[in-house]
């Protein structure tokens, strides 16, 4: 089993003016950390509008600078909304491309069709369309990266002509794919893909592990993949997996704080039933005043990798044990000193043992698919795609309304670059006269 770092950058209220500024810088360094200490991935959501919970808005930009500063962890988006409203496909695919390539081919490409109110209502999206909305993005994205030239969709979401979409990613054909699933149906759906499941598990490794059988049941007996490259994997993450790792329990539970629900709560707030005003509403504060009424809303046994590093590694076995191919360890609202120390409890106590042990398991998992990938593989189905016109061509002025607006920036702009370049020529004739007559 891989351990891995998930991040929402949630920011609780009163902010003073260098907050984001600062949870960013720490964030990187925490990052740098877990690269030297082993873990296998850095996922990062992304999320809009949803502040205190989430300030996690551009992950590619965080993830960018991460892989500067790092050498071998991977950099997961956990996920990227693919509802062209918010990201349009092309440039889903130009971004994921350039991270993979910065990073030497580090990228784990996450997907989603975002679920809150306020995401949703944002960029007015009507919450029916939305899995056909991430159908659509998600062909079109992986299209993009492997085609040259990309030669055009029509759907009922997306219409994009013909274009070489650049640049392509260091990974081939395309970076790993993971498809949030929130529900074991999506799960399922997860497999009939051929993608990995970004599976929320709440309720903890035993039933996990149904949940782990039942994935590459359906991998086995129903995938019909169209994706170029299969990614057979299931990972758990969850509002009860945070991590805070001290050289005693009692010590780990006083760095984590009260933070420690706050993610279970946010999403109750954002996508459940809270009201939400923007600028306005307290989050934070509204789950501290929860947490008065119910104290183990914060903090509760076997509520994550919390504890000394025989207590986190205890904790982790079961996960193990159920199966899961990797765990995503959520840092909720903590101390960054407190999360650094833990990191690198984690580096030298806890993850040697899992690295290992995951490498002996990887090998026997890959015989054991040989026979179930030749299965898959016989199913496959050939996305039908238009085929290229090779008299396609496009170039001119942008025109619209039909004909009677024409872009008219570009060539004013030229006629001053050629103004400027006939009168330095004059300037230079006019000198070399000037010296001739000297």
């Amino acid at each position: 089993m891989k351990i891995s770092l998930f991040y929402e950058f949630a920011l609780p209220r009163p902010w003073v003016p260098d907050d984001e500024r600062q949870l960013f810088q720490e964030g990187l360094k925490e990052v740098e950390a877990a690269d030297k200490a082993g873990f296998s991935t850095v996922w990062l959501t992304e999320h809009h509008f949803l502040e205190e919970y989430c300030h996690s808005t551009a992950p590619e930009i965080f993830l960018a600078a991460a892989s500067q500063r790092t050498e071998n962890i991977r950099l997961g988006f956990g996920v990227m909304h693919l509802p062209p409203a918010i990201n349009h496909p092309a440039r889903v695919a130009e971004r994921v491309a350039t991270l993979d390539l910065i990073s030497n081919g580090r990228v784990e490409f996450g997907t989603g069709e975002s679920s809150s109110v306020g995401e949703l209502g944002g960029f007015n999206i009507d919450p029916a369309d939305k899995r056909t909305q991430w159908e659509e993005a998600l062909e079109v994205s992986i299209r993009c990266m492997t085609e040259d030239p990309f030669t055009g969709f029509k759907g009922e979401h997306i219409q994009m002509p013909a274009r070489n979409v650049i640049p392509k990613p260091h990974q081939k054909s395309h970076p790993p794919v993971w498809v949030a699933c929130t529900r074991p149906s999506s799960v399922q759906m997860s497999a009939r893909l051929g993608a990995g499941a970004l599976s929320f598990a709440y309720t903890g490794p035993g039933p996990l592990a149904d949940r782990v059988r039942g994935y590459y049941d359906e991998f086995e007996n129903a995938c019909e993949p169209w994706l170029p490259e299969l990614n057979p994997n299931i990972l758990a993450i969850g509002g009860d997996l945070s991590m805070m790792v001290a050289k005693t329990d009692e010590e780990a539970v006083k760095r984590l704080g009260l933070g420690g629900g706050f993610f279970s709560f946010g999403i109750m707030h954002y996508y459940m039933t809270g009201q939400h005003t923007p600028g306005r509403t307290g989050v934070w504060d509204t789950y501290l005043d929860a947490v008065k009424e119910d104290d183990t809303l914060a903090y509760g046994p076997g509520r994550g990798a919390i504890g000394s590093p025989a207590t986190v590694r205890e904790f982790l076995r079961g996960y193990e044990e159920s199966g899961v191919d990797e765990i995503i360890l959520l840092l909720n609202p903590r101390s960054h000193e407190g999360t650094m120390e833990s990191i690198e409890l984690m580096g030298k106590e806890v993850l040697p043992e899992f690295i290992e042990r995951d490498e002996a398991a990887r090998a026997a998992k890959a015989k054991r698919l040989e026979p179930i990938l030749e299965k898959v593989e016989a199913r496959r189905k050939n996305l039908v795609t238009p085929a290229f016109d090779e008299d396609y061509a496009f170039g001119g002025l942008p025109t619209g309304r039909g004909g009677s607006f024409t872009a008219s920036e570009i060539p004013e702009a030229m006629a001053e670059i050629n103004e400027g370049r006939v009168q330095a020529a004059q300037r230079l004739k006019d000198e070399a006269e000037a010296a001739q007559q000297q």
